[in-house]
């Protein structure tokens, strides 16, 4: 698979540009330094604290996310495309919510099946003729995108629930700042700092119009046994606001305060980290000790905003995911800017034949599964996996999609046998205001670091890259300096 796969940074004629001087970094740097860069890498994440935690599999818990020093590049021009089809998707899902929990048009114009929404356990009746400040309900998305070709990128995925990973991309850009200044300083690099800063400012756009220009914002975790209760921490520091646990919380009067040592002090936006089903025991599951009771009647009393809205889940469900393309026609009349993979839906009788003839060619993914869970990638699967899969296909077929074995692009890596093409996705971070959407240039790039593998969770043993987005070319590389008789930069 990996022989075949897109190598974004090429070789010799086919040399990538944008790769010219991270090729005559790598071609001078010894073998030795480069692993002693790791290594102080690994200290420096660890010195961090940059973990996120796997529970189910014995061991501590706690782990370090691999980083890989050799970064992932993407031209100006190639961001401009992508920057541009994010906000057209993010556009549409938002339009997509607003309407499937108002006047359902597009389930009336025959587009998308009724039973898709209605009958799915991420549609939340509660938020019907509900409409959030500004008409947002997923305020920070993350979209998974994958390359084959030049120009061929796809969306996988829509996350636009609780997307995480956004520390990483923050923390990644940091730790090459300090271990690679100089390579750094050849490249004009697009920043990602302002991240928490547009984060801030779009969840306070999202704030009931009572509270003002300053209004109260507060990140609502789960706890530390989260999975990624470090990012939840890291977003609070950076932008200075609490991050609170439920029981910090609670209501009154359709209000939300929370517990200070001065007293109680009024919330106006939450941004949860917590799902739909915990978020109030009153509201969704009541043996919930997650959420803060009552929280969604202070909701729809507008006395608070909630980012992601409830109910946002129906936008990223893989049932949906082929109907994405159709949403954006209906609700923007535009054509997409980014293909969707080919989608096989196991519920439709044709599709599910297709699917169990083709078992060895497919990946098969659990319509509401996520992070790498589920997932069957026939190429690669036993065929007692392809049979156990082909059974709970037959039992639960609206369980499961199905899409082709897609030869994900690859990237240079640094493994334990040396430099390696290794493949990644990108997860970049879209933030929707009623004005404005935000994009910081580039995003989380994930490498799956086994050899042939193309899952690049990081609790499925993936790893992370910094993604270097360029506002211009890059400084003449040493072979370029050279065939212009120059002297080659340091």
């Amino acid at each position: 698979m990996t022989s075949q796969a897109f190598d974004e940074m090429g070789k010799g004629a086919s040399l990538h540009p944008a790769y010219a001087a991270i090729a005559d970094w790598l071609r001078e740097t010894p073998p030795a330094d480069l692993a002693a860069k790791r290594a102080e890498a690994e200290v420096l994440f660890r010195r961090v604290g940059i973990t996120f935690a796997v529970y189910g599999e014995g061991g501590d818990p706690e782990r370090l996310i691999p980083f890989d020093i050799i970064p992932r590049i993407l031209a100006r021009t190639e961001w401009q495309t992508l920057s541009a089809g994010l906000t057209q998707r993010v556009r549409a899902l938002n339009a997509f919510l607003a309407d499937i929990y108002g006047k359902q048009e597009i389930i009336r114009a025959g587009r998308i099946p009724a039973h898709l929404i209605q009958g799915n356990e991420q549609f939340r009746p509660e938020m019907q003729g509900f409409l959030p400040p500004g008409g947002i309900y997923t305020h920070i998305a993350g979209i998974d995108l994958v390359r084959t070709g030049p120009d061929q990128f796809y969306v996988l995925e829509d996350n636009a629930r609780t997307p995480s990973g956004v520390s990483y991309m923050l923390e990644n850009r940091e730790a090459m700042l300090r271990l690679f200044p100089r390579l750094m300083a050849r490249h004009r690099i697009a920043p990602v700092n302002r991240y928490p800063e547009d984060l801030l400012a779009t969840l306070k756009a999202a704030a009931p119009e009572r509270a003002g220009p300053d209004p109260t914002v507060v990140i609502l975790t789960p706890g530390s046994f989260n999975s990624a209760y470090y990012e939840h921490c890291f977003l609070a520091d950076e932008m200075g606001v609490e991050v609170l646990e439920g029981p910090d919380l609670f209501v009154e009067d359709d209000i939300v305060y929370m517990r200070t040592t001065a007293g109680a002090k009024r919330v106006d936006v939450i941004y949860r980290r917590i799902d739909d089903d915990y978020l109030d025991p009153k509201a969704f599951r009541p043996d919930s000790m997650l959420g803060v009771p009552g929280l969604i009647a202070a909701y729809r009393a507008g006395n608070v905003a909630l980012c992601n809205a409830p109910g946002c889940g129906i936008a990223d469900d893989k049932a949906i995911y082929p109907y994405v393309p159709a949403m954006i026609r209906f609700y923007l009349g535009e054509e997409p800017r980014l293909a969707n993979v080919p989608t096989l839906l196991c519920e439709r009788e044709e599709d599910r034949k297709e699917v169990l003839a083709n078992l060895d060619k497919l990946v098969v993914k659990l319509a509401q599964g996520s992070g790498g869970y589920g997932m069957l990638i026939g190429p690669h699967a036993t065929q007692a996996e392809r049979d156990e899969f082909a059974a709970r296909i037959r039992a639960k077929p609206q369980d499961y999609i199905a899409q082709p074995t897609l030869a994900l692009s690859t990237v240079p890596t640094l493994v334990e046998q040396g430099i390696a093409p290794r493949h990644v996705d990108l997860r970049p971070f879209v933030l929707s205001t009623k004005d404005a959407v935000r994009i910081v240039p580039g995003g989380l790039t994930r490498v799956a670091l086994r050899e042939g593998s193309l899952v690049v969770n990081s609790s499925q043993g993936g790893g992370t890259k910094d993604t270097w987005v360029l506002e211009a070319d890059p400084a003449p590389s040493q072979s370029q300096s050279q065939s212009m008789g120059g002297a080659a930069a340091c």
